[in-house]
């Protein structure tokens, strides 16, 4: 029986980890978001700079770790192929890479929309910016006015992939773990 891939996505600052992390508590099996380890390497590796939205700035080469990225995010994908569980959850997917880098205004080859086009998720939810509470951190570097951009471009890159992308209402943890939980029948 393959797995169902799930991913579950949004701005920095939505929510995401939390609903991910009370997933797993609850026994679903659940692949982690890598960026943020990632960004902490770059930033601690970089020099001083000012706080700036974009962790590129910190890495001298921005193409090879978003590659890395997402190559990353790909291994989590194809790893789950290979598992029993029903449901496997994402804190984020291939496509992900892809519309920050549009955000940022960054290139990339043909390579990248292939692998997001062979390689798909068989449901995606989106967790809206939330003002009240978002907190910007050392690998938070995003200002809500960002956040609610790349939400505009995580919603526009999982639809130009086909995705039909289903919104998180705003509630408490147990609600949101509800909803997708209630919402995750991909048969």
């Amino acid at each position: 029986m393959a797995s169902k891939k799930v991913v579950v996505t949004g701005a920095p600052g939505t929510g995401k980890t939390v609903l991910v992390n009370t997933l797993e508590e609850r026994g679903y099996k659940c692949f982690h978001e890598i960026i943020r380890t990632m960004t902490a390497a770059a930033l601690e590796a970089g020099t001083e700079k000012e706080q700036v939205s974009n962790p590129l700035v910190f890495v001298d080469d921005p193409l090879k770790f978003n590659s890395f990225l997402l190559e990353g995010r790909l291994r989590h994908l194809l790893e789950s192929k290979n598992l029993e569980e029903e449901i496997c959850f994402f804190d984020r997917g291939t496509p992900d890479v892809l519309a920050y880098m549009d955000y940022f205004d960054q290139n990339y080859d043909d390579s990248f929309i292939e692998i997001c086009k062979v390689h798909r998720y068989d449901k995606v939810f989106i967790l809206p910016p939330w003002k009240e509470i978002y907190v910007r951190d050392n690998e938070r570097l995003e200002t809500f006015e960002e956040a609610k951009a790349l939400h505009e471009n995580l919603m526009n890159t999982y639809k130009r992939f086909g995705y039909k992308v289903d919104m998180v209402p705003k509630g408490s943890i147990e609600e949101r773990v509800a909803y997708v939980l209630d919402n995750t029948d991909i048969s």
